[in-house]
């Protein structure tokens, strides 16, 4: 018995990286999942398909679902959490992974930019959740999991370092991470006593993704250290998934640290020991 046996499971971004990744160490644990995100069968440039996330979960004996939806429309996402309920039954994971990111000085991102950002980092979370909320209710339990990053955080200064870092150029992406961790905590003060867990997490480091790879390759080619393992990233999320709602709940944390906290060591995404 895996420890979200019985539960139903909903990953948006699940076509590759982290999602997919979450979304079969999810299923390895038991749980029936629903991934969703824009690419059915092939992206023209980056790797992964929701198909391939499915296949791979139902190779290894899972079970899972694909929804094909575009998060930054607000019409075509109100689709999502019914079709996975008539698929698999009431949520009681829902993990918002899904994300969009544009590194660039704040002059050069246009309005259509800013808006797709907001669309997919902060108002597709707060709709799911609305979306899953009755669910989780009803059965007394729920996890909601949101993925942040550390360009959250207000950078340090003044003085402020010269040059176009990654940090120089998130304004506008660390302010949606930024709104969508301070959602999470208010949203979990008004869900305690339904015994749902609202938690935030962020990579203490960029983890290598096809995503990633295309926004910053070539800073992470330069600074190794900036890469996290995939497996603690998801090894954060799937306690956030499982730990008791009364225990942890409310919490913006950091991958690394909160394994530590927990005393747990990463898996592989089969859930099998790391030799």
């Amino acid at each position: 018995m895996g420890t979200c046996e019985g539960k139903v499971a909903l990953v948006t971004g699940a076509s590759r990286g982290i999602g997919a990744a979450v979304a079969y160490r999810l299923a390895a644990e038991g749980a029936a999942v629903a991934v969703t995100a824009r690419t059915a069968d092939a992206h023209p440039t980056l790797e992964g398909s929701l198909r391939e996330t499915v296949q791979r979960i139902e190779a290894a004996g899972g079970r899972a679902v694909a929804i094909v939806a575009d998060l930054a429309d607000g019409d075509d996402r109100a689709r999502i959490v019914p079709e996975t309920e008539a698929a698999l039954g009431p949520v009681d994971i829902l993990v918002n992974n899904a994300a969009a990111a544009f590194y660039l000085p704040t002059p050069e991102i246009s309005l259509k930019r800013r808006r797709v950002m907001y669309e997919l980092n902060v108002h597709a979370p707060i709709d799911l959740a609305q979306g899953v909320i009755p669910g989780m209710r009803a059965k007394g339990a729920g996890w909601i999991v949101n993925v942040s990053s550390v360009t959250s955080r207000h950078p340090a200064g003044p003085p402020f370092p010269a040059g176009q870092s990654v940090g120089a150029t998130a304004a506008t992406y660390g302010s949606s991470k930024a709104a969508l961790e301070r959602y999470t905590t208010g949203l979990a003060s008004e869900l305690y006593a339904d015994g749902i867990a609202v938690n935030s997490v962020a990579p203490v480091a960029a983890v290598r993704t096809p995503g990633a790879d295309a926004l910053v390759a070539d800073l992470m080619a330069r600074n190794p250290a900036l890469v996290e393992p995939m497996e603690v990233m998801v090894e954060a999320i799937l306690a956030l998934c499982t730990t008791d709602p009364a225990v942890l709940t409310g919490r913006i944390v950091l991958s690394g640290p909160l394994l530590a906290e927990l005393g747990i060591t990463p898996r592989n995404l089969d859930g099998s020991p790391i030799p």
